[in-house]
């Protein structure tokens, strides 16, 4: 399993126990894949399995909408997040869907034939930018909005996880770039990506986590939303105040832009790596090495820290966009 991973050293799932043990058998059963490197990554900190999980299920697998359209949507964030591991898979999960032409057309680099695909990979993309949605009407029906906008905000919290702490290959020997294995994995994976799933089935996985964001009211995809914040910036913790004030005031300031090759304004790893890893999981995770890693590192940061503080970065940028995407809608609504 190493070989997956960066940084970490993650428990397999056949070392689950608990409720972590539950999680996986919700995700083997409803996701089709026993042990994905998404999730078993986050393992060394159990507290962020089920809520990421929650939060992709209920979006992306039982929310409201077409798979096809919010697995459109998970591919265009990940392609403004420069996740190769996740668009990989979003092309498979396309070839599952049954939508073959499509996945190989977005595998060559080109655009989708249909008008109203291409502009939900628009919208996916978009995302990216705190406030830059504005293609209106959405690309979706309004009472969709709980579906389309959980799988966004999911995958950018996913993106980070996995440009941080997973190598890029989605398959060994990167065989999914052949048509022939995306096209074969796709069907293995259809009968799970095409059976309909029970909306709810996950919460009893999370404790407590409260009714969530208005856009998600009525759905389950808001207390999965607010368990996912919950575990999630926990990880502040890990921070000292005035650490915690520097990534908070970075993250206003952000207009969703990558960072320059220098990291300009980025803290110093000598100096502050604590904020440094935080804010490069928030903007940059794919930017992260063994040396601002190592020079973080204490003999009590364990990975289960490691993890926390990374998944604490990443939601920091979540939380940005969703509070820009949340205002949107507010607007509109009144």
């Amino acid at each position: 399993m190493s070989k997956a991973f960066r940084h970490t050293e993650p428990l397999p799932p056949k070392a689950a126990t608990g409720r972590a043990a539950e999680v996986y058998e919700q995700i083997a059963r409803d996701f089709g894949i026993a042990e994905p490197p998404t999730f078993v990554v986050l393992s060394s900190a159990p507290e962020l399995l089920a809520p990421v999980w929650a939060l992709m299920r209920e979006s992306l697998i039982a929310g409201p909408g077409s798979r096809t359209g919010k697995e459109l949507a998970a591919y265009g964030v990940s392609r403004a997040n420069q996740c190769p591991f996740c668009v990989d898979a979003h092309t498979v999960l396309l070839h599952a869907t049954g939508d073959h032409a499509l996945a190989e057309r977005l595998a060559r680099g080109e655009r989708p034939e249909n008008e109203d695909h291409a502009r939900v990979l628009d919208w996916g993309e978009h995302t990216r930018v705190p406030g830059g949605v504005c293609l209106e009407p959405y690309p979706f029906p309004r009472e969709h909005t709980a579906g389309y906008l959980g799988t966004a905000l999911s995958f950018h919290f996913i993106n980070r996880m996995v440009s941080a702490l997973l190598t890029e290959k989605l398959l060994p020997c990167n065989a999914q770039r052949f048509r022939a294995v995306r096209s074969v994995a796709g069907r293995t994976l259809a009968p799970a990506v095409r059976r309909e799933v029970r909306p709810g089935a996950s919460l009893p996985l999370l404790d407590d986590p409260g009714p969530g964001p208005a856009w998600a009211a009525g759905t389950a995809v808001g207390p999965a939303y607010a368990a996912l914040r919950t575990a999630a910036t926990a990880g502040a913790g890990l921070l000292d105040a005035d650490d915690q004030a520097l990534v908070r005031q970075t993250l206003r300031d952000w207009d969703g832009a990558h960072p320059p090759l220098a990291l300009g304004g980025f803290p110093d790893r000598r100096e502050r790596p604590g904020a440094r890893l935080a804010l490069l999981a928030a903007l940059a995770p794919y930017r992260i090495t063994g040396e601002d890693v190592a020079a973080w590192r204490r003999p009590e940061h364990t990975d289960h820290c490691l993890v926390h503080l990374v998944a604490y970065g990443a939601f920091a940028a979540v939380d940005r966009i969703e509070g820009s995407l949340a205002a949107r809608i507010s607007q509109e609504a009144s």
